[in-house]
């Protein structure tokens, strides 16, 4: 089953105080990037998260954002300096002496040095319990991402199922327009040349080899043949449970010589016509093809 390279995952998970959300969002991408927004306690297990996320991706660019909440609000993120705290009461009050102002060191005095809060540092057992939380939002929101990445792809696959089946009808066609080619531009060569030519003039084999020749130039029976070919595989990679992306885009380009080779070789207006229909689209299916993985 094919997978689109775009999708969204979220998943939660909370524990001893602590909520932590993991969002992945996927895009198209030529090989596999994956970028990681997350707090830097737990830093450390960057290299975890990327080595999960390869397991359920080979192609794509994944941005993942991991966000820890305290869920207990009893118990502040910020403690305070105390050293800082006694050094500015100190130096306040030697200003206010110098200045000749009077009354004590206010609060609000001291709230103006920014310096005297800081982060509380997590603890060894936090972030412990902040790693096992977010290894299981992680699990969720990889489920709930390719979820969303197979639905996307069993809906391109019905899509490009139907556009080859079309292009193969394109292929029937021309096929049968191309046999009734031959005896046509026999006649008409033959015609034109005898009325160029003095009949006693012309030799009739040599005259047959020569139109035989210009009808081998432009059958198209070995195009079409391999074109056939490409369209089955085409098909069959559909059905791949592996990933495909690169081989569907292989062979959207071999698709596209053969019609290119094919509309050019035959010379005829109708065959042109059918050519340009299935080009047409064949253009579709290049552009759904860079969506999936």
């Amino acid at each position: 089953m094919i997978k689109s390279m775009t999708g969204f995952g979220r998943g939660e998970s909370s524990s001893n105080g602590f909520q932590v959300t993991v969002e992945i969002k996927t895009l198209n991408s030529r090989y596999l990037d994956i970028s990681i927004r997350m707090p830097q306690s737990i830093q450390e297990y960057e290299f975890d998260i990327k080595e999960e996320i390869q397991k359920k991706m080979s192609r794509g660019k994944a941005h993942v954002s991991v966000n820890v909440e305290k869920t207990d609000q009893l118990s502040p993120n910020i403690t305070y300096n105390a050293q800082l705290i006694t050094a500015y009461t100190d130096m306040l009050k030697k200003v206010k002496t110098l200045a000749g102002i009077e009354g004590p060191v206010q609060l609000d005095d001291l709230l103006r040095f920014d310096d005297i809060f800081e982060s509380q540092q997590v603890d060894e057992e936090h972030i412990e319990n902040i790693w096992n939380c977010t290894q299981e939002a992680l699990d969720k929101s990889l489920i709930l991402l390719n979820e969303m990445r197979q639905q996307e792809g069993e809906e391109l696959r019905n899509d490009l199922t139907e556009l080859i089946q079309g292009i193969s009808e394109i292929v029937e066609t021309v096929k049968e327009l191309s046999k009734k080619r031959g005896p046509e531009v026999r006649e008409k060569l033959q015609t034109r040349i005898s009325s160029m030519i003095d009949e006693e003039k012309i030799d009739p084999e040599r005259l047959e080899m020569e139109v035989a020749l210009l009808i081998d130039k432009m059958d198209v029976n070995e195009e079409i043949i391999r074109l056939q070919s490409h369209l089955k595989f085409f098909l069959e990679a559909l059905e791949n449970a592996e990933p495909v992306g690169r081989r569907l885009n292989f062979l959207s380009q071999e698709i596209n010589r053969e019609l290119n080779t094919i509309g050019a070789k035959s010379n005829d207006s109708t065959i042109a016509h059918h050519i340009v229909l299935g080009k047409e689209k064949l253009e579709k299916i290049r552009e759904q093809v860079q969506n999936i993985e």
